[in-house]
């Protein structure tokens, strides 16, 4: 199973933030993600929103870190951690937009980039970016059908029902010959979405039997990853046991991969979670 952490500081989703990421620094998010690399963990993630209406805030969280500064800082001090952008919702972009900008992290990072892809559910901030909100899982579709044709593709072409384009150079592009791209979302919907367009599922939100109900439904494509993320937080130092039973129900369903949220009270305590799941999981 690949070992991912949800970045600590960089979203703060109230009553589920640890006191200390109110008041982190970047440099204290550096610093995880470096103890996360040496310890061999495959991404960090980090979510996009523009911008949050204040009473929706107080559910949602208002603070989101952009993913592009974000991993671009952190590519330069890293060497092999992965970046999942978990998930750029594909209504607020062009897919050139995107291939261009998180085309251009793949290079800089050096093929680091996962691109984790959402339908989006934020009405508020649709209408903000004057992006329609009706239609937008057939124009998700779409996009995600355009960025497979575009993703490392120098001068991509493309022609589809929304997106319809060639004769552009995009300059640079990504340097993996297939960007991995994980679909994130809470519904059935978001699945087949998955199987049918992307390299992997990587849903937040639901119960472990929730999770495993719907993978029971579908076939999955050889080499395709899911990304689960556990529902409440491991605490690998405290309560080894328990960690490790969670991670065999995941395995069990078909986990290949977890976006590990941790029981953490401070940067150093986060780093010792880190190294202790280490040992728990038994992942080289």
């Amino acid at each position: 199973m690949k070992l991912g952490i949800v970045t600590p500081a960089l979203t703060l989703l109230p009553r589920a933030h640890a006191q200390w990421e109110a008041t982190a620094s970047f440099a204290d998010v550096v610093a995880v993600v470096e103890t996360a690399e040496r310890l061999g963990y495959h991404h960090c993630t980090c979510s996009e929103h523009v911008g949050v209406p204040v009473p929706i805030a107080e559910v949602r969280g208002g603070r989101y870190y952009d993913p592009l500064a974000t991993f671009g800082a952190l590519s330069a001090v890293t060497q092999s951690i992965r970046f999942a952008a978990h998930v750029i919702v594909l209504g607020y972009h062009h897919p050139l937009a995107i291939a261009k900008r998180y085309g251009t992290l793949d290079v800089v990072s050096g093929g680091r980039l996962i691109l984790g892809v959402g339908v989006g559910s934020l009405e508020e901030e649709f209408d903000l970016l004057d992006a329609p909100f009706s239609g937008r899982g057939d124009r998700a579709d779409d996009a995600m059908r355009a960025l497979r044709a575009s993703l490392s593709q120098r001068e991509p072409e493309y022609h589809g029902e929304y997106y319809d384009y060639e004769g552009f150079l995009v300059d640079p592009c990504a340097v993996q010959d297939r960007v991995p791209m994980w679909v994130g979302g809470r519904t059935f919907r978001s699945l087949r979405r998955a199987v049918e367009l992307g390299d992997g599922w990587a849903p937040f939100g639901l119960r472990t039997a929730e999770l495993g109900e719907m993978l029971a439904r579908v076939e999955l494509p050889a080499g395709f990853d899911v990304v689960l993320q556990n529902e409440h937080p491991l605490d690998p130092a405290g309560e080894p046991d328990r960690t490790a039973e969670q991670l065999a129900k995941f395995t069990a369903i078909g986990a290949t991969a977890i976006n590990v949220r941790f029981v953490h009270h401070s940067r150093a305590h986060y780093e010792e979670q880190l190294a202790a799941l280490r040992g728990v999981s038994g992942v080289p």
